[in-house]
């Protein structure tokens, strides 16, 4: 039996969706996507984070992120320098469980 024909034509395990799955029309190409998070300061900006497991099983977050920038450009360049050191250390930081140690060995 083929893979396509174990897992239908869609792509989806026939085990059906995650209980956190939003299920319709956002699970394509073999992916189960939830309802995304909103995270909104006004004026300011806002986030769309949504958990999402791919057709190979792996899970991760898709984060959006809108923000509002200067209206002078020294000030607009700088808030983007700023934005993308923050977002270096944001991905440290949430991938620290994900990352296995060199070697694979966590006990030394």
């Amino acid at each position: 039996m083929s893979r396509l024909a174990r897992r239908g034509r869609s792509g989806l395990a026939a085990v059906g969706h995650p209980d956190w799955c939003a299920g319709g029309h956002r699970c394509n190409l073999g992916e189960h996507r939830a309802d995304p998070l909103v995270v909104s300061v006004p004026g300011l900006g806002r986030a769309l984070l949504t958990r999402v497991r791919a057709a190979d099983g792996r899970e991760h977050a898709e984060v959006t992120l809108t923000v509002a920038l200067a209206a002078a450009e020294p000030y607009a360049r700088r808030q983007l320098l700023d934005l993308t050191t923050d977002l270096t250390r944001v991905l440290e930081r949430a991938t620290r469980a994900s990352v296995q140690p060199k070697g694979g060995n966590r006990n030394g």
